[in-house]
């Protein structure tokens, strides 16, 4: 029988944490911090798959056919109010000519004649160099933003008369960017391939198109890579007005 110096319950005895039993507490305790954390971050959703890079895809998508429905809008409202003026502006015949100009001019209205087409394509999946050619980066692949500018340039400096790209008028404020994948056009987003169409002489924009140095470096990589080059004439075309805001946004300074 032990004395009651070696009984756990005499009295006297002081309690001592061993180093083992702190580590193992602490152990406990970071597990538990990091599952409390994980169930507030995941929110009962699932951490390890993509499902919130579809939701932004998704969102990004729905803001892009918003938009859409809010030019086709603004379009109608825009004709109703022309209709309106037209009926009796008290201008003068002369004055009603130098206004459909400027319109023209600034490509708020149709514009119709001969034109062409322009599309750009991703190189196809798996593609190979061709015999000559270094292997093929990822971004040798895939159609930039300097690629759809060099086009929208060259026809522009070839006498276009009016261009659209995919089913948007080009104005002197719109901006052809790209982010990643995809063309983000006055706020819309379009995935290729990517169609450029001119109104004017075919002859001028086609000259124009093989002059550009930006463009012959690029028949290279359609040689080289299989990127997407085609040219579609036609006769008549009609390009649509442009029908999103034409008001400037600008940065201020903070007084």
């Amino acid at each position: 029988m032990s004395n009651s110096a070696d009984t756990p319950t005499g009295p006297g005895r002081s309690l001592r944490w061993r180093p083992v039993r702190v580590l193992t507490a602490a152990v406990f305790a970071l597990a538990g911090l990091i599952f409390v954390t994980s169930f507030n971050t995941a929110k009962g959703t699932n951490l390890r798959t993509d499902a919130s890079l579809l939701r932004l895809s998704d969102l990004i998508e729905e803001r892009s056919h918003k938009n859409a429905g809010l030019d086709e809008s603004a379009a109608a409202l825009r004709r109703r109010v022309d209709a309106l003026a037209a009926r009796d502006d008290g201008s003068t015949k002369a004055q009603d000519a130098k206004f459909k100009a400027l319109e023209t001019a600034a490509g708020t209205t149709e514009t119709s004649g001969p034109g062409l087409t322009v599309t750009l394509n991703d190189a196809p999946p798996n593609a190979q160099a061709a015999p000559g050619y270094p292997e093929p980066q990822a971004n040798d692949l895939v159609i930039h933003q300097q690629d759809l500018q060099a086009v929208v340039n060259a026809l522009w400096q070839g006498g276009a008369k009016g261009i659209k790209v995919m089913d948007q008028r080009l104005i002197s404020t719109s901006a052809v960017r790209c982010v990643g994948n995809t063309l983000i056009l006055q706020g819309r987003v379009y995935s290729p391939p990517y169609k450029i169409t001119a109104v004017g002489d075919r002859d001028k924009l086609n000259k124009s198109l093989a002059d550009s140095p930006a463009l012959q470096n690029y028949q290279l990589y359609v040689k080289a890579y299989g990127l997407g080059w085609k040219v579609d004439e036609h006769k008549a075309v009609t390009l649509p007005g442009y029908s999103g805001t034409v008001d400037l946004h600008y940065a201020k300074p903070v007084s």
